[in-house]
């Protein structure tokens, strides 16, 4: 290990640069760890150790920088942080470390900075079989955007795919030669990170009757019906998608605020209810760490109840 006569604000840009070429992290990710770690920084030159270097830094420290982020950082609505959130900010730190061991440079183990007891994950949301068949049929198909939107339901709920990977998909990477038996499709994602996922018939179909309709030449699977220059791509927006997904939900009479990231629940969970391993479900979503992963154990909480009530043979004697 070397000490370095860098001060820790000075290591951050090449910290990030580490997340995306080391590391692999998605641009999202980088972009979240400098927020988090900009409020670090302001800590320290709060705190008059702006120029601290990095084998300097004490669990005492970290203790301090624990205390400001429960009672004096504010959200931007003048709020306190929630424990979970407050995690965030120090798992980019946590982040921060790992870097300068791997970069053999002396300052504390990641494994100092305790997370908060009681940062209980968000609940997640997720629609029912019935909800998303509700979902499905709102859409109003006689009209080729009303046509497009229901292809775009059916195909996250087949495939589990993020609304940035949707988005990329391109037309002619959409085979329609063999409809009855699905198709598998190879994509780029998070952290270029390549997986297969499914198309069921059922989303094929609907895709087919879309992409059918279309009189344009456009690469991208799913564009806007606006009126745009011939040189311009009509790609759908992410934030499009999102506000379209949203509106279907509430013309449903569904109770929950549906979301792109809700329907890839709703892929998952559906997955876990017919008996899915988590590790498989791991590999359909893209997932690179189990953990995350782990979000869905209400799901193989209440089924592995079920089969222990059902099976266990504790549960059948006789008194």
């Amino acid at each position: 290990m070397n000490k370095s006569n860098k001060p820790i604000p000075e290591h951050i840009t090449d910290f990030l640069d580490y997340c995306e070429i080391e590391k692999g992290l998605a641009n999202k990710t980088q972009e979240n760890y400098a927020r988090y770690l900009k409020v670090f920084v302001k800590w320290l030159k709060k705190s008059g150790n702006d120029s601290l270097l990095p084998h300097q830094l004490t669990p005492d420290h970290i203790w301090k920088y624990r205390l400001y982020l429960s009672r004096k950082h504010k959200t931007p609505s003048g709020d306190n942080l929630k424990k979970i959130t407050q995690n965030y900010y120090l798992v980019a730190l946590r982040a921060l470390l790992d870097y300068f061991t791997d970069r053999d440079i002396t300052s504390l183990p990641s494994s100092k900075i305790k997370l908060p007891k009681g940062a209980k994950q968000e609940t997640v949301k997720f629609l029912t079989l019935d909800q998303m068949k509700k979902l499905m049929e709102t859409p109003d198909t006689r009209k080729k955007g009303g046509l497009r939107d229901r292809a775009i339901i059916e195909t996250l709920f087949s495939t589990g795919l993020r609304i940035s990977e949707l988005v990329d998909l391109n037309r002619d990477q959409i085979n329609f030669k063999n409809m009855d038996e699905g198709l598998e499709l190879t994509i780029t994602g998070k952290g270029n990170a390549t997986r297969t996922v499914y198309f069921s018939p059922r989303a094929l179909k609907w895709l087919k009757m879309y992409t059918d309709s279309r009189e344009d030449t456009d690469p991208a699977l799913f564009i806007n019906y606006r009126s745009r220059g011939d040189t311009d791509s009509r790609r759908l927006s992410k934030r499009y998608i999102e506000q379209m997904v949203k509106k279907y939900g509430k013309l449903a009479g569904l109770p929950v605020n549906v979301t792109p990231h809700v329907l890839r629940h709703s892929y998952a969970t559906d997955l876990l209810t017919q008996g899915v391993d988590l590790r498989t479900v791991q590999e359909f979503l893209g997932h690179k760490n189990i953990a995350t992963t782990q979000i869905y154990t209400h799901v193989t909480s209440k089924r592995l109840k079920d089969i222990h009530k059902k099976f266990h043979g504790g549960n059948r004697l006789e008194e």
